[in-house]
């Protein structure tokens, strides 16, 4: 006789109460879930294929919009590769798709651009899942919507994870559960509606028959929005007790929305700093790491709103902002500021790093396109004896003032008394509205000091290196 097949262990799997159990239980053709971080909506996502494991004809799609978002560590390939791999499960990492050994499968793709979504024509889908639905366009959701269909014996369904983005056609689309504070209504969290697409018209009604008295020809979908938090991932919270303080470390505009769970905040006046987040005081102490970042006036990318500001408000303003990090502190200790033509910004650069000397790192920034690629290359040249960096710029502004913003809120930035003071609590407590430059420069001097480049805002590596005597 033939040895006996040893004895596997049962993995067991299942959500956690609450939510996520709700959302994976869900009847609804369309389910959107979340609403903040931390409410193990990722994870959840994972776990819905597993419900049809043993149907040899079952496959999902999980979107990301990008393969890096997919990719990167802790992202949603590891996290997959934690939980199929133990169910036997044949990982292809090239073709980034699972295989069960009962021939069910799940894939990951991305739809970075508008036009990726035709990569799909011809697909049937029975489960398709869009990671953080809000990084999506209306296009692209419709157009799969439209390839959802099965001919593996289970219904299609579409689900969707999200955070709260006020500006993303989900906040119109769950519009019904949403109340006029922000907050999600919690008696209409995981009620069902119904809908159908009337070319790009989304129209809603409460029954099912509704929809089909007055659109015979539609075939009317069901839909539900439910709620979750981090204060429903016990399991997170038992693994990470920091995660938490983590949430409420944020800035105030993503805490209301990571933590809070808000669909309507915005970046407005006084939510990314106010004057009392910045103690003034008299002296810095000795030692630490200084740099000295600049914003540039004639550097402003369309010519004719350049020659429009500047008839209104005279020339763009030179913005340098002198910062030094002591222990986990960051003093801001001088400011250089004035209106000049773009011709004289290369020696008023000079100028100020010969005053502050050369163990001031200076960094400018690199403009799109080859002429700012020169231009850099050409500070650069000019500066020869000086620690100097340029990175690209690109994102928005209210992105690259965030880090920033997070450590003035806790305290951790703090102004040397001068002059300058003023001029610039006005523009920090009015931010994002009305100039910017001190708060861009400040922000790249913070950028610099803690060496951490924010994806998709600053390259890997400096477009052009240091110059040296």
């Amino acid at each position: 006789m033939g040895e006996a097949c040893p004895k596997q262990d049962l993995i067991e799997i299942r959500p956690q109460p609450g939510p996520q159990t709700d959302f994976l239980q869900c009847p609804a053709d369309v389910v959107f879930f979340g609403g903040s971080a931390g409410g193990g909506k990722s994870f959840a996502l994972l776990l819905k294929p597993l419900y049809n494991f043993n149907n040899s004809k079952f496959g999902a799609v999980i979107f990301r919009r990008t393969t890096k978002q997919i990719q990167e560590e802790g992202a949603l390939w590891d996290e997959a590769t934690g939980l199929y791999t133990p169910l036997g499960a044949k990982s292809n990492e090239n073709k980034l798709k699972f295989t069960f050994l009962t021939g069910m499968r799940v894939a990951f793709a991305h739809m970075q651009h508008e036009k990726d979504r035709f990569d799909w024509q011809g697909s049937q889908i029975p489960l398709i899942g869009f990671d953080e639905i809000t990084h999506f366009t209306w296009k692209q959701f419709s157009y799969m919507y439209s390839r959802n269909r099965s001919a593996s014996g289970v219904s299609g369904k579409i689900l969707g994870t999200c955070n709260p983005d006020p500006d993303s056609w989900v906040r119109q689309f769950i519009d019904w559960y949403i109340g006029e504070d922000g907050f999600v209504i919690k008696s209409r969290s995981g009620v069902i509606r119904w809908f159908v697409l009337d070319g790009d018209q989304v129209v809603w009604a409460s029954t099912r028959q509704e929809l089909v008295d007055k659109y015979p020809m539609l075939i009317p979908s069901s839909f539900t929005f439910i709620r979750s938090s981090v204060f429903d991932n016990r399991i997170l919270l038992e693994k990470d007790p920091a995660y938490l303080s983590k949430l409420h470390a944020l800035p105030r505009v993503e805490r209301a929305q990571l933590l809070e769970g808000n669909w309507n905040i915005r970046p407005s006046a006084g939510m990314f700093f106010r004057r009392s987040d910045f103690e003034i005081v008299s002296a810095i102490p000795a030692g630490g790491k200084r740099v000295r970042a600049w914003d540039l006036a004639g550097t402003k990318a369309d010519p004719v709103e350049k020659k429009i500001r500047e008839k209104a408000d005279g020339p763009a303003w030179t913005v340098g902002v002198k910062m030094v990090k002591v222990g986990g502190i960051y003093f801001i200790e001088d400011i250089e500021r004035s209106q000049i033509d773009s011709s004289k910004v290369l020696s008023t650069i000079k100028n100020t790093a010969s005053q502050d000397g050369t163990k001031t790192k200076v960094r400018i920034p690199q403009d799109p396109g080859q002429a700012g690629k020169s231009q850099a290359k050409h500070f650069i040249s000019e500066m020869a004896g000086y620690n100097i960096v340029s990175y690209p710029v690109s994102g928005s502004k209210e992105t690259r003032a965030t880090p920033l913003s997070a450590q003035a809120q806790a305290g951790n930035v703090k102004l040397l008394r001068g002059s300058w003071n003023e001029s610039f609590l006005l523009e920090a407590e009015n931010f994002p509205d009305g100039t910017k430059d001190q708060i861009d420069a400040a922000s790249d001097a913070f950028d610099e000091l803690t060496n951490v480049k924010m994806a998709g805002v600053w390259g890997s590596k400096p477009k052009v290196s240091i110059a040296q005597r």
